[in-house]
């Protein structure tokens, strides 16, 4: 067995502290998605701060829309090593692009809504402190 860090994690102890399920920290690992993960003599599950860092960044990735797919040849790329980071790095730009994309197009929903908003106050607010009395 490794030698475990006294800063090393259990699973309930991971999932609280990157907002990530037990259950999803498992199919990660199935999926090839978080490498190795370490385990204590007894068998169970250690998280280092490494995985904790992969993890926040696959949450990160996965939350702005990620597939598995994208995700998992990305993870793929990053255990080939340091030659692979052009091929990682243009990843990143697309997606990014991807995400600025999403923005844009959740601001221009706020501003519809924003304006409705300003509608339905306008309709529902009297003018004038005799109208209240109507």
């Amino acid at each position: 067995m490794e030698t475990m860090s006294s800063e090393d994690l259990s699973p309930a102890q991971m999932s609280t502290r990157t907002g990530v399920t037990i259950d999803t920290l498992r199919y990660y690992e199935r999926e090839g998605l978080l490498g190795s993960v370490g385990r204590a003599d007894n068998g169970h599950r250690r998280y280092s701060q490494d995985d904790v860092s992969w993890v926040e960044a696959l949450r990160c990735l996965r939350d702005t829309g990620m597939t598995i797919e994208q995700l998992r040849h990305y993870c793929n790329l990053s255990a080939e090593g340091p030659t692979t980071g052009p091929e990682r790095h243009q990843i990143l730009v697309e997606h990014r692009a991807t995400v600025e994309e999403q923005i844009a197009d959740r601001r221009n929903a706020l501003r519809l809504i924003d304006h409705k908003l300003s509608f339905y106050a306008a309709e529902t607010i009297p003018t004038t402190a005799s109208e209240e009395t109507r």
